[in-house]
């Protein structure tokens, strides 16, 4: 299908695309990668007044190392982050996850930043964000990642406000993200991620409901000691996940249940 008719603008600064969203009155949207945003205009469900491509704001594609932070511009490219000395060094569960998204010609594309803002529960940097306190930037405020993905496609951006980058904090030791999916390049039907930091594990789920989730009962049950097997039990604990036709919800629950066991088998 043919999208609806739109105004395209080129900003080259945070201040101007904000202007720009500014003027759409609520109705202009940020094409970064545009992923998902072409096809959802393509399919006219989505029909924003107004374009405003932020590909020119250089200022908004960076990896940078600060105080035990790794901090990530949200126009920085999912192949960036997977090719990043810093981002392996520090934070190399990210640059896992990274490799994990899509197919290279979208790796090559899409941003961080528009994965985050665009807050779909099936996506991969949401479920890190989420199980490592993260912290979402935008051009007026700084919000906790827990408090950003507030439901399916929901977050508490303003319409003329803009993700500038996501904070994250270093954690060099063991993880692993593991991704169940029909097809190589399809999103994941259950995803699970763990990482090491602090001296304890972080879980986190991924597609286990409208926002991401972090499997806080597992990382008590493994602060008390339990075993991977045993504390993966409570993976599913609390989850009520939609049905699909790739998957049913009973079934979900039981894939968050065996691959955060792999994951954290595979991690130690």
């Amino acid at each position: 299908m043919i999208p609806a008719a739109f105004e395209y603008s080129r900003a080259t600064s945070v201040a101007e695309a904000v202007d720009l969203l500014r003027r759409g009155g609520g109705e202009a949207k940020v094409l970064a990668g545009g992923h998902s945003l072409i096809p959802l205009m393509r399919l006219r469900l989505a029909q924003p007044t107004a374009l405003v491509d932020i590909n020119g704001v250089k200022e908004l594609d960076y990896i940078r190392m600060e105080e035990g932070r790794v901090r990530v511009g949200a126009l920085t490219r999912h192949a960036t982050v997977v090719r990043s000395a810093e981002v392996r060094r520090h934070l190399p569960l990210l640059a896992e996850i990274a490799g994990e998204v899509g197919d290279p010609q979208v790796r090559s594309r899409g941003t961080v930043g528009g994965v985050l803002a665009h807050a779909d529960s099936a996506g991969d940097y949401p479920t890190l964000a989420v199980m490592l306190d993260a912290e979402i930037v935008t051009d007026r405020r700084r919000i906790a990642a827990r408090d950003f993905f507030q439901h399916l496609f929901t977050t508490p951006l303003a319409p003329d406000e803009l993700v500038c980058e996501v904070v994250f904090p270093a954690a060099p030791g063991p993880h692993r993200y593991l991704k169940f999916r029909r097809r190589l390049f399809d999103w994941a039907i259950v995803a699970a991620g763990v990482q090491q930091l602090d001296g304890g594990w972080r879980v986190g789920l991924t597609n286990c409901g409208p926002t991401p989730v972090r499997a806080t009962a597992v990382e008590a049950a493994l602060a008390q000691g339990a075993t991977p097997s045993a504390a993966s039990a409570a993976a599913a604990d609390g989850l009520n996940p939609s049905s699909d036709l790739r998957a049913s919800s009973e079934y979900r629950r039981h894939l968050a249940r065996v691959l955060t066991r792999r994951a954290l088998e595979q991690a130690a």
